[in-house]
């Protein structure tokens, strides 16, 4: 019998599929591993590549597998489908894993880090807080509007109206909506203080990581983005080059293209979204200073760019243009560990 060489490894909650080929391609495993029994497992299995979908868990089990001496590589699932042979199951599920995995010009998806994960986590308990903030404005708003009260949009005016009409005995309020309310008051006043916390934590990484420091140094990152960065870009070496990184986040036009005849459509918006949306956020941000005088960007050309490109094609594409150019810029600093530098 050969040695494995590489294995294909289908997760699941409780039960792990196995797919174990040699160097020829020979299958030498096809195993079913509880949870409790996947540790121990590969510390007894001689150095071999594990393959997996980058599925909810799968950070976490590429981490203790290569503790064990392994090398894992992580792979979308929209790319283990066209591999799938005969029916969807574990076993030819993991089959597809063990086979996709080893194509040559396959791509992989970037392994986190312990730390990487806990930052990303706090994100994602941020965001998860904002949006349970804003369903219950949105419901005070609505209530209010029941009972004949209208306030306009925003989260100011909630904030600021809301204490009013509460005290306000003449108004049309019934004892039990009043107390409604307040309790409302106090749950977004809760998510408050929560979403507080987190951006200090947030705030204190920047300050202590060192890579976070230099990237708030480019125009139009905070300590969110170079927070969020910092999980993304990983390590720099598993990406090619900056433009690459940039595809990676899906700030590259899609193509529709046959018949030689080249058709760009609009972004692909592949990768992580919220990564993506805090990078044109801030792009924007350097734009409305533009707009009100400012020079984030310096005297150079690539102010005389931005500001062309915006009266050429308009606010929006130059603010997913110049994101572009902040994640290639992002992953050059982390690659070469240089400073944020001006170009003349």
């Amino acid at each position: 019998m050969g040695t494995i060489t590489a294995i294909g490894m289908d997760l699941a909650k409780n039960i792990f599929q196995l797919h174990g080929v040699d160097a020829k391609g020979r299958v030498l495993l096809r195993k079913r591993l509880t949870r409790d029994q996947a540790p121990l497992f590969f510390a007894n299995l001689p150095a071999c590549l594990v393959g997996m979908e980058s599925c909810a868990t799968s950070a976490y089990w590429a981490r203790v597998i290569e503790s064990r001496g392994h090398s894992v590589r992580r792979i979308p699932p929209q790319f283990v489908r066209p591999y799938l042979m005969n029916n969807k199951n574990d076993a030819n599920d993991a089959a597809a894993i063990c086979e996709a995995m080893q194509r040559p010009h396959m791509r992989f998806v970037p392994h986190k880090s312990q730390e990487q994960t806990d930052i990303q986590a706090l994100h994602r308990v941020r965001k998860r807080l904002i949006q349970g903030r804003t369903a219950t404005f949105n419901q005070i708003r609505g209530l209010l509007a029941e009972n004949g009260i209208v306030i306009r949009q925003g989260a100011c005016h909630v904030r600021s109206q809301l204490p009013i009409l509460l005290d306000d005995l003449d108004n049309e309020l019934s004892g039990v909506m009043r107390e409604l309310l307040f309790s409302l008051m106090d749950v977004f006043r809760f998510h408050d203080e929560r979403i507080a916390e987190l951006d200090r934590r947030l705030r204190a990484i920047s300050k202590e990581n060192e890579v976070c420091r230099r990237l708030m140094k480019m125009p139009g990152v905070g300590f969110l983005t170079a927070t969020i960065l910092l999980t993304v870009i990983g390590r720099a070496g598993d990406f090619k080059n900056g433009r690459e990184f940039a595809a990676f986040l899906g700030l590259v036009p899609r193509q529709y293209s046959s018949g030689g005849k080249n058709r760009l459509l609009g972004i692909s918006k592949r990768g992580d979204a919220h990564v993506r949306t805090f990078l044109i956020h801030g792009s924007r941000a350097v734009l409305r200073s533009m707009k009100k005088g400012g020079k984030p960007l310096g005297d150079g050309g690539r102010t005389t760019w931005l500001t062309e490109l915006v009266e050429r094609r308009g606010h929006n594409r130059a603010s997913v243009a110049l994101a572009n150019k902040m994640a290639r810029s992002a992953w050059a600093m982390v690659a070469s560990g240089a400073e944020y530098r001006l170009v003349a």
